[in-house]
């Protein structure tokens, strides 16, 4: 996908493109006020993005140089419900120069053309509750699920509950 002015262009993540996805996700920590927890390094993306089973998929906003100004990291989710597949959008960041210039509406624009063309009927994200890209998400139509409640187990709990498991994983981690 490409912006009317032909100065942005979407692309899927390339492993070229990983140093500046990775930086880039640290700048996001950054944004979010919490560097301190992101940890992510140029081979653990690349391993997951390019290893032998890629579960996690990406795409770049370049500018005319080819040069990534904002990316989108996602994998697949499925709604038992619906009985289909859906995307889940991990993080979407576009660099603060480049904000303003259409670049995150055709990240999200390309997830959503990739949806239809698959039948997924679900793209899905979580954002920070003081982010005012609230009011871009609302623009384009997109509704909070504010009667759901994230929940998460990590770090000790996570141990302490697999301490209970009566059965060995049914398959061999990646």
């Amino acid at each position: 996908m490409t912006s009317p002015d032909d100065t942005l262009t979407i692309r899927p993540v390339r492993p070229e493109d990983v140093p500046a996805v990775v930086a880039m996700v640290h700048e996001l920590a950054e944004y979010e006020r919490a560097p301190e927890q992101c940890h992510l390094t140029t081979e653990q993306l690349d391993a997951a993005l390019f290893g032998a089973s890629p579960a996690l998929f990406g795409h770049v906003a370049v500018d005319a140089a080819d040069q990534p100004v904002g990316f989108a990291l996602w994998f697949l989710n499925f709604s038992t419900w619906a009985g289909v597949h859906g995307i889940y959008l991990e993080d979407l960041y576009v660099r603060p120069a480049a904000r303003g210039t259409g670049a995150g509406r055709m990240l999200l624009a390309t997830l959503a053309a990739i949806c239809v063309e698959r039948g997924y009927q679900r793209l899905e994200w979580w954002m920070i509750n003081w982010n005012p890209a609230a009011r871009f998400y609302a623009a384009i139509g997109a509704t909070p699920m504010d009667e759901w409640t994230p929940y998460r187990l990590a770090g000790p709990a996570l141990r302490e509950l697999a301490t209970h498991a009566t059965a060995a994983p049914t398959r061999p981690a990646p």
